[in-house]
């Protein structure tokens, strides 16, 4: 009962279902997608367009919590109530002139982010990538809200970000396909990351106390805490972005092959990584150094555990999984083999992705941002080195990626044991200071 009562263990039992709540709702807007698009070229476009615009609000979402939950922390009432609204101004103006970017930029980013894309759907491609844009803003607001939230340990609002998000493109993609087709699954998107803003927006000032008239942050202390985070995020997610870009040159059907894929792996990444880390987070900003390097070593141990079972399984039972859940309609057993062939090489970069998120993350909640940033780009570079070299077959199709990651997580476990001498020598963490 002890272990229940644990703040760390509620808020990861919380986030836990959310996630589950998420990923079921989530599996079933794939097996819809999977009906309705197959692994056909509107899948490559709802693919290409989709992954950038999941990777963009991922990075930002993630940078603002990570930066903020310190720094919230460190304040009490009418000072936390000024730094929210403070947070809530910027990042939303910011995120807006983002998408803004994104919608104009739209016809350039897809050369870039699809070379191979067949040309009769690459229109198709720009107009859901410029229609997911407008879930950037809406993503980033809510993202400030989290912030506050995860300091409550109120992680009740939060857990659900997923579950509005599919809920709302399986709804959309019911009830449009007929009159928008593929275009309802950005729509659906779109408008679900806007439900999850108005979900949390109004938690997080149910009980907000009066603001003072300043928070007493600098624009310049704003702006440097989450830069650390965003190149973090950039990097690691110039990883997969550059595989679903190679992708598309490797024939018609390998983007939407690539995308059903990460779902997969994205589930089980969601159960490892979002309620270890997010709980964690505040557990970590509230402890001395020492007692966080042991409970970030224990994490770690459990969390490879379950990374290297999990991914174990979903390979000896890929292809059954797979045509159970997706063979129908416009998915064919053609379909089948083809993902089932890409997840043998991408399917790994499960256990590299979540153990270095986990260390990462638990090393921006403890202020030590330089290692995961000195250590973001290994996963690309080695990805980019190693695919440009592999056949260009589906079964290696995500190899330098999951290979990379792996890199990438053994050199970050390395700089956290070289240098945690130098770090437990010191007797507190300041959330406050940079």
């Amino acid at each position: 009962m002890t272990g229940v009562r644990s703040p760390l263990v509620r808020g990861g039992l919380t986030l836990v279902f959310g996630v589950l709540t998420g990923n079921a709702i989530g599996l079933a807007r794939v097996a819809l997608t999977a009906y309705l698009l197959g692994t056909h070229s509107p899948a490559d476009a709802l693919a290409v367009g989709m992954g950038p615009i999941d990777t963009l609000n991922s990075v930002l979402i993630n940078s603002v919590v990570f930066a903020f939950v310190p720094m919230l922390t460190a304040r009490e009432g009418p000072g936390r109530a000024a730094l929210l609204h403070q947070l809530s101004r910027y990042f939303f103006a910011i995120s807006g002139a983002v998408g803004a970017a994104v919608i104009l930029g739209a016809p350039a980013l897809m050369r870039l982010l699809a070379p191979g894309l067949d040309p009769e759907y690459f229109d198709s491609a720009v107009v859901i990538l410029r229609v997911l844009a407008l879930s950037t803003p809406a993503a980033c607001a809510g993202a400030v809200q989290w912030a506050l939230l995860y300091t409550e340990r109120r992680f009740a609002p939060t857990a659900f970000y997923q579950a509005a998000l599919n809920a709302s493109t399986i709804v959309c993609a019911l009830a449009l396909w007929r009159v928008a087709g593929v275009y309802a699954f950005a729509i659906g998107y779109t408008a679900g990351a806007w439900l999850q803003l108005a979900i949390v927006w109004y938690a997080a000032r149910r009980n907000l106390a009066p603001a003072a008239a300043d928070s007493g942050a600098t624009w310049r202390e704003l702006f440097a805490k989450p830069a650390f985070f965003v190149i973090y995020a950039v990097g690691i997610g110039a990883n997969i972005v550059f595989t679903r870009a190679w992708s598309t040159n490797a024939g018609p059907g390998m983007a939407a092959a690539l995308d059903y894929c990460m779902r997969g792996v994205g589930v089980p990444l969601a159960l490892l990584v979002n309620p270890i880390s997010n709980s964690l987070l505040p557990e970590i900003a509230r402890r001395n150094v020492h007692d966080a390097l042991r409970l970030i070593d224990r994490t770690l141990g459990l969390a490879a555990l379950a990374a290297v079972a999990g991914c174990a399984f979903a390979l000896v039972f890929r292809e059954p999984a797979i045509r159970i859940a997706f063979e129908r309609g416009s998915f064919t057993a053609e379909s089948t083999l083809m993902v089932a062939a890409v997840f043998l090489g991408f399917g790994p970069s499960l256990i590299g992705w979540s153990l270095l998120e986990i260390t990462a993350r638990a090393l921006f909640a403890m202020n030590r941002p330089w290692p995961p940033v000195v250590t973001a780009a290994i996963p690309a570079i080695v990805n980019v080195v190693l695919t440009s070299l592999l056949p260009r077959s589906p079964e290696w199709l995500g190899a330098g990626s999951s290979i990379g990651l792996l890199a990438g997580f053994a050199t970050l476990f390395a700089i956290l044991h070289t240098a945690r001498k130098g770090w437990s020598s010191e007797r507190a963490l300041d959330p406050a200071h940079e």
